[in-house]
């Protein structure tokens, strides 16, 4: 099989090419015009797109699947140009903190998945001896939290939980990825309550992100482990991380389309389907991250997919204080973040590398994240001009911000290892560590 267009996004650039596949992967990149035999070439206002990953969603499966679950979460993110995700350790249940949970999931997922799907561990107290089990067992890597993460069976680590599992992944060049707010600083600000918008983000002022980063760039210098701060909100936190590189400290960044495409001041009082954790902050925030992502302080967007039943956002009464924390948008953050991009001058072969290179990187999952030779062929046809507007998606539940929003750039076919996803059967595979699939749990 071959694909062609007049645009393709390739590692060094777009450029009109063809893309050969054979078994799943991709055999060759050559000029436009070099085919032969079984050749789909793409619409004139068409560019040809790596598979997306996303390496933040909340799958929630077993446990809690009535807020999205493996097919519902799949179905989506291949309608949004994503062909994998890593799943998070939690909000299932049982999270995904030994080795036997990691098989539960697996068996959960077994079967459902119209997209390839990688997991994460996840780092709480007491579960030090399980880290490397896990890595051995196949997780990317592992999730904390450094404050109270909203369920009660995946508790936060405090700073000696945090040394030890750092202490325990650094030998073996493993990956901590850390919520990152702090309890105290949380604690003393006010309390939310009610449908005031402000209130809520008064709340979780941007000293919580600060003070939690500067925790674990300070672990991750004594203990010289790799880290990651995962949806990072303020932007006040960018000129601390950029002096933790400069003096060595192995820790990158990322941040959300909701708080590329929002701001503050634009969240009505009442809409709870805003609500995240760390919160959607002012315009000044947002335009900061932009320019962040374009000088590459920080390394990739991700959906941050925290979907939850409709009763729990609390619409019918509009309390930021009892609405469930947690955005939507898994099927729309490819069109979102490229709204946002077009507008600020940020070319298509730079989302691209955020939000597919750099994710697969971040992962470990070296067959995915670009055109090029021995890379899966997981492609999408993009038509980046082509508008639409936000209405039914394939999220288990309606609810999300995007709702009624125009946004531009519409995915229009997708391929998933060289077969073009067309709402067939299933056919994405488990992932292990290093991209390798597994046929069982």
């Amino acid at each position: 099989m071959i694909v062609r267009a007049h645009r393709v996004v390739l590692p060094g650039g777009e450029q009109p090419a063809a893309v050969h596949v054979a078994d799943g992967r991709i055999t060759a990149v050559t000029a436009f015009d070099d085919v032969t035999g079984d050749v789909t070439t793409l619409a004139e206002d068409e560019v040809l797109l790596p598979g997306l990953v996303d390496s933040h969603v909340h799958v929630n499966e077993p446990g809690r699947t009535e807020w999205e679950g493996f097919a519902s979460a799949t179905r989506a993110a291949a309608a949004g140009g994503i062909t994998t995700i890593v799943d998070m350790p939690l909000n299932s249940v049982p999270p995904t903190t030994t080795v036997d949970a990691l098989a539960v999931k697996r068996a959960a997922a077994l079967g459902q998945v119209s997209v390839d799907v990688a997991f994460w561990g996840g780092a709480v107290p007491g579960n030090a001896d399980q880290l490397r089990p896990l890595l051995d067992a196949g997780v990317v890597g592992f999730k904390c939290f450094l404050l109270d993460s909203g369920v009660p069976e995946f508790p936060p680590l405090d700073d000696d939980g945090l040394l030890a599992a750092l202490a325990e992944l650094a030998p073996v060049d493993g990956l901590l990825i850390a919520h990152c707010e702090d309890e105290e600083t949380i604690a003393a600000a006010p309390e939310p309550a009610g449908r005031s918008y402000a209130g809520f983000l008064a709340s979780r002022p941007p000293a919580a992100e600060e003070t939690a980063i500067a925790r674990l760039v300070a672990a991750a210098a004594v203990t010289r482990a790799r880290v990651h701060v995962v949806h990072l909100a303020d932007a006040d936190a960018l000129p601390l991380l950029r002096r933790a590189r400069a003096d060595g400290v192995r820790v990158t960044v990322e941040t959300c389309p909701h708080y590329l495409t929002f701001a503050a001041d634009e969240v009505p009082d009442g809409d709870t389907s805003y609500k995240c954790c760390p919160p959607i902050r002012e315009a000044a925030h947002r335009e900061e991250l932009w320019r962040a992502l374009a000088d590459g302080a920080v390394d990739l967007v991700v959906s941050d997919h925290s979907p939850c039943t409709p009763d729990l956002k609390r619409l019918d009464v509009g309390d930021f204080g009892l609405a469930w924390g947690g955005i939507a948008g898994l099927q729309v953050t490819l069109p979102a973040v490229w709204t946002g991009a077009r507008t600020r001058g940020v070319p298509l072969s730079r989302v691209v590398e955020l939000m597919s290179a750099a994710p697969a990187a971040l992962a470990g999952l070296p067959t995915k994240g670009g055109i090029a030779v021995g890379k899966d062929a997981d492609l999408v046809a993009f038509a980046p001009d082509a508008r639409s507007t936000v209405g039914a998606l394939e999220h288990r539940n309606p609810v999300t911000p995007y709702a009624g929003r125009e946004l531009t750039g519409v995915v229009r076919r997708v391929w998933l290892g060289g077969q073009e996803l067309d709402g067939g059967p299933p056919r994405g595979r488990l992932l292990d560590r290093g991209g390798s699939a597994r046929v069982a749990p």
